[in-house]
């Protein structure tokens, strides 16, 4: 077990109910802060759980695609906004049944290795997973959309991926959980998004070839009942584990820093926003 779960406190931050009105350039934001704040000092290490709904999450490179602009129009077709991401990753699929999670650390005083930070996310993931029975392993799944080398999944299916955000000493790494639904039907939507956005063109960058049968929920996996909120009283019961639980509002500094950060993540999504309104 990654001796960075074992913390003092645990700064929990929850906004899985904020509903539709709570869009993904506010929670990039709102990460971005807590990792300015947790490197800095000002904050205790933070465990964020938030819900984004009908929303799919563009990489830097998505923005590239040729026919970019028919790429979103397929998914806008099936009633999903897209936002813009302020990191590396492709295209992931966000909606009431995806509970997402941040763990967020501090590097005042040792450097964290890139891999230390994901196996922390394994581990608590792990941990969280018990109670259903479900043992997965991590590596790259071929076919899944925004494959990385710590894909959650069973027996081949992708249920979850994890990526990682470095700002001002504080690390901040995320995952998506499909925890209901179906994940083959969250991959349709992203293949028609490369088959719109490519045309069949070639191009320098290698898209995934998505095989929608590569991706799965976890109650598709495990056969079990599940909800977001009941997720959540399971990862807290895990978390509390490591650490005193906290749940302190945002500062009037952080307040300051929110601000800013979501202007520079408004503005990355100019161009995105424009080709919408079309």
């Amino acid at each position: 077990m990654t001796s960075l779960l074992y913390q003092p406190t645990w700064r929990w931050i929850d906004q899985s109910t904020l509903g539709p009105s709570f869009n993904g350039m506010q929670s990039f934001a709102m990460d971005d802060t807590l990792c300015h704040s947790v490197g800095s000092g000002e904050s205790a290490p933070v465990i964020r759980t938030w819900v984004h709904h009908q929303t799919v999450i563009l990489g830097i490179q998505d923005m590239r695609l040729p026919h970019l602009q028919d790429g979103i129009h397929a998914i806008q077709q099936q009633g999903y906004h897209c936002v813009t991401r302020n990191s590396g990753g492709l295209a992931v699929v966000l909606d009431e049944g995806v509970l997402n999670i941040s763990l967020i650390f501090s590097e005042q005083t040792r450097s964290l290795s890139i891999d230390e930070s994901f196996e922390a996310m394994v581990d608590f993931i792990k941990m969280c997973l018990e109670p259903i029975h479900v043992s997965f392993e991590a590596k790259e799944i071929v076919g899944s959309y925004c494959p990385g080398r710590y894909d959650l999944s069973v027996n081949g299916k992708k249920f979850a991926g994890i990526s990682q955000r470095r700002i001002r000493k504080g690390v901040a790494v995320q995952i998506y959980l499909c925890l209901t639904g179906s994940g083959s039907k969250r991959a349709e939507l992203i293949k028609s998004f490369y088959d719109r956005g490519l045309r069949g063109e070639q191009t320098k960058f290698v898209y995934p070839k998505i095989v929608p049968e590569k991706m799965a929920s976890l109650e598709e996996i495990s056969g079990s009942s599940l909800t977001v909120q009941s997720f959540i009283v399971t990862l807290l019961q895990v978390i509390q584990q490591f650490g005193e639980i906290s749940s302190p509002l945002l500062s009037s500094s952080e307040q300051n820093l929110f601000r800013g950060y979501y202007q520079r993540i408004r503005e990355r999504n100019d161009p995105l926003n424009k080709m919408t309104r079309r």
